[in-house]
């Protein structure tokens, strides 16, 4: 066999991370091949996954589902949406002299003219002209069906991500990878024919299965890189593959929707035309890691015996696993800051278009900076747990993990206090200081995983990547959901984040320590992983 262009251990595992060597044949360089592949393949299923939220105003058009379309203002002024509507941009309001209010503060009409200059005046009380081109704020059907879409989205991926471990281990990460790719790229290209709230939904749903890309994009790094590396090259991958949403804010936008308008098509016809570019990304990407990738240092398919698996891969291991309550916490620590990444891709765009009302560029612009952090952030987590391990032992792999969800928490309620009296900057300001601590959590948990079930990791990493999932389920259902205003879902989320922060303490091993308590001397330290599955 040809001599690695990496340096290697015994089990032909990388044990250095040279980024951009990628020269040589799939037999000197499998695995800078399968690290680039998996970052390459997993940024552009983020992209595609969420290539619709960034054009939500368009689609929402074209489905007829704007507020000002289902409830005309010459037809029905009376609308709490129209009521309690301010053109930020120039300060006036729809209501031209104020707004009644009843006991309970729920805006009824516009008043009249109250004042001695303007009675008898001609003007009407009402200023429809001030609306934007589609009402789609907090309370409305628009808003709904958005969300019903963010939902579906993030939802799908559970189920498959759950049971990825096992398609893993039977199909390997290559052919696992190409699968999901070209699966995503059917249901992508149908998006284009979206009309209806039902159908929107339906492709959300269908699409969003290609989230669970992401635990190939783990997993097969763990099969090529040694565990003094593998923090770093896990968050890395993952960053830079999740910056695929960041990217997607931007690409969908500012690089195929408004040229396509500016060059003369309608916004119904350019978004439908934007929707077959990541499609035929995906097919491309789908054929090259097919012909251009091996699973494993030394060979094209994935073993399980080659990892020191004895048993063959069964879905009882996923009965086994949440037995160990650190898992659980685990789970949900990752759906606290995973679920809250997969959270702010889907609703940020709409959040700076129809509350800060800017335009549909220049929103997706600001909630790009969210996901673009991932090109350093994810990557600072993962090198931060890498050397609090080498100073402080595993406790210092679970206080980083601490820190960095306990200050997402703060700077959350931050970003959801910032209203729109604030210029946008504030705003973004804050988001960047979150943004950063989000992705420092996710590759926090990277450097924890590979220690909680060393045997099973393959389904600990699809249990765990789940669970961000879940996590984004659990806030848009019960936080941006049920809750009927612009900011305190934030708020409330943040303390669902923070109250997974500080349960960090459970975490506890006799060979390894806790958050407090150092490990027992008299207990033989266990071996680094052989098999690091996140």
């Amino acid at each position: 066999m040809p001599r690695f262009r990496c340096a290697v251990d015994d089990n032909d595992r990388a044990t250095e991370l040279p980024l951009f060597r990628v020269c040589g044949s799939v037999e000197e360089n499998p695995h800078m091949r399968a690290f680039w592949a998996s970052i390459i393949s997993f940024h552009l299923a983020f992209l595609g996954w969420f290539a619709l939220t960034p054009l939500a105003m368009p689609v929402a058009t074209s489905m007829g589902i704007c507020e000002n379309q289902l409830y005309p203002p010459s037809e029905y002024p009376k609308e709490q949406a129209y009521l309690n509507y301010k053109n930020l941009h120039n300060g006036l309001t729809y209501c031209r002299y104020g707004v009644v209010r009843g006991p309970n503060g729920k805006a009824i009409d516009c008043e009249g003219p109250n004042t001695t200059d303007h009675v008898g005046s001609n003007l009407s009380i009402y200023r429809p002209e001030e609306l934007a081109s589609c009402v789609c704020t907090s309370g409305t059907e628009c808003r709904r069906v958005i969300s019903q879409g963010n939902l579906a989205a993030v939802a799908s991926t559970i189920l498959l991500r759950i049971s990825m471990g096992t398609l893993l281990e039977r199909y390997g990460p290559v052919n696992t990878q190409c699968s999901l790719l070209l699966f995503g790229a059917i249901w992508l290209a149908m998006s284009a024919a979206i009309t209806a709230p039902w159908n929107y939904t339906l492709f959300r749903f269908f699409i969003g299965m290609v989230g669970a890309a992401f635990v190939t994009n783990q997993f097969w790094c763990s099969l090529m890189f040694a565990p003094n590396v593998i923090g770093t090259a896990n968050a890395t991958a993952a960053g830079w593959g999740n910056m695929g949403g960041g990217v997607s804010q931007i690409f969908m936008t500012a690089i195929l929707f408004q040229p396509l308008v500016d060059s003369g098509m309608s916004d119904d016809t350019a978004w439908r035309v934007s929707m077959f570019v990541p499609a035929s990304f995906y097919i491309l990407c789908a054929v090259c890691l097919k012909y251009l990738c091996w699973d494993m240092p030394r060979g094209r398919h994935y073993d399980p015996v080659i990892t020191g698996k004895k048993e063959q891969p069964s879905l009882w291991d996923y009965w086994d696993v949440p037995k160990d309550f650190r898992v659980v916490v685990m789970i949900f620590q990752y759906s606290a800051c995973f679920g809250t990444e997969l959270v702010m891709n889907n609703s940020l765009t709409t959040h700076f278009t129809s509350y800060f009302q800017l335009g549909m560029t220049e929103a997706s612009l600001l909630a790009s900076s969210f996901g673009l952090m991932n090109i350093f952030a994810r990557s600072a987590g993962g090198i931060l747990s890498d050397l609090m391990y080498r100073s402080f032992g595993f406790p210092g792999r679970i206080w980083a993990q601490f820190l960095s969800l306990f200050l997402e928490a703060i700077f959350l309620f931050g970003f959801g206090c910032v209203d729109n009296s604030n210029p946008w900057f504030v705003a973004l300001a804050v988001l960047v200081g979150f943004s950063l601590f989000v992705q420092m959590a996710e590759g926090t948990s990277y450097g924890m995983v590979p220690f909680l079930k060393k045997e099973q990791l393959a389904v600990v990493s699809a249990l765990v990547g789940a669970g961000g999932n879940l996590g984004a389920v659990i806030a848009t259902a019960l936080f941006y959901d049920l809750i009927e205003d612009d900011l305190l879902p934030y708020r409330v989320h943040s303390g669902y984040v923070m109250f997974w922060a500080l349960l960090s303490p459970v975490y506890y091993w006799s060979d390894k320590g806790g958050m407090f308590c150092a490990k027992q001397s008299s207990e033989p330290t266990s071996p680094e992983p052989q098999l690091d599955a996140l």
